[in-house]
């Protein structure tokens, strides 16, 4: 299968490397440099499913098709320009959403629509995924453990449930842990719960994420994580606070060694998903009525940190 990878940062290129291992045609579309790494070294990956994986890799999406596939791995502040470069450069093609954060997929299909596809519901499919990967170098990924894939259920979906199970199979056949959920707005909020605190902790005090396992960050994680569950809430996603520190405790020592998104987004002075994720709930807090105190400072923290000269 021609699978085309956009947006190829750490967790795009690491999808892209265990579909080549898996006998898939891969091309990675992301910027210039590790672009042309990939291309005069391959990719390596160390840790989990360690290798040098030979893939192509472009910064021209135009010219990586044909693609049977398309998973889109760009960050939630590219989603709007990457969707409509998407949706201009190729025909309707199963396209997997892997973004963190809240209202990616509407954003997604407004754009494809925007950029001429029609009935872009058909094709699009989010993923929620808790796979960890720290980018550690031009061309290089390091993958701290294997993590999961959940896709909505493609019971009663029509043709998207078709689209839906395509990539459940491409992804169990690379290797992939994957499974189905007829929950899977709960799913989203799950992991949206999750991220609001271990993101902006570790970004805050550059520590990779199982140092949040114990002691006084584990309790200023915990602290946003009560928070975003009184919005999950109030949303309608009854999640037990007891279930959502189980998730947490989980997550942070299945990825202790990783670095999270927005950490490494912070070490390279790009943006961050801190709008998609704590942005996102302050507003919708702020539509219910709840105050959020340790979320709202967290967000104002990290969004002053992306804001300072890098030196």
């Amino acid at each position: 299968m021609n699978v085309v990878v956009l947006g190829a940062g750490a967790v795009g290129s690491l999808f892209g490397a265990r579909l080549a291992a898996a006998g898939h045609r891969v091309t990675l579309v992301g910027r210039p440099e590790p672009m042309r790494a990939v291309r005069e070294r391959g990719l390596l990956v160390t840790g989990d499913g360690a290798g040098t994986f030979r893939l192509g890799a472009t910064s021209d999406l135009a010219s990586a098709g044909p693609a049977d596939v398309v998973i889109l791995t760009v960050k939630t502040f590219d989603l709007d320009a990457s969707g409509k470069m998407l949706g201009r450069t190729f025909a309707p093609t199963p396209t997997l959403l892997t973004q963190n954060g809240l209202g990616v997929e509407p954003r997604a299909l407004d754009a494809l629509r925007a950029a001429g596809w029609t009935r872009p519901v058909d094709w699009v499919v989010r993923a929620v995924h808790s796979v960890p990967a720290t980018s550690v170098g031009p061309g290089a990924v390091r993958a701290s453990g294997t993590g999961d894939v959940i896709l909505p259920s493609p019971v009663g979906r029509g043709a998207r449930g078709g689209v839906i199970e395509r990539f459940g199979e491409l992804l169990r056949g690379a290797g992939f842990s994957v499974r189905y959920s007829d929950a899977f707005d709960r799913e989203i909020w799950r992991k949206v719960v999750v991220n609001a605190a271990i993101n902006p902790v570790t970004a805050l005090h550059g520590v990779p994420n199982g140092r949040l396992g114990s002691g006084s960050l584990r309790e200023e994680a915990v602290g946003l994580l009560r928070e975003a569950v009184a919005v999950a809430r109030a949303e309608g996603f009854a999640i037990p606070e007891e279930e959502a520190e189980a998730d947490f405790d989980r997550i942070v020592s299945s990825t202790a060694e990783n670095r999270s998104s927005m950490l490494q987004d912070l070490d390279r002075g790009r943006p961050t998903e801190v709008d998609a994720i704590l942005g996102e709930i302050l507003g919708i807090g702020a539509r219910h009525g709840i105050d959020l105190p340790r979320t709202r400072v967290a967000a104002l923290a990290i969004r002053r940190r992306a804001a300072a000269p890098q030196g």
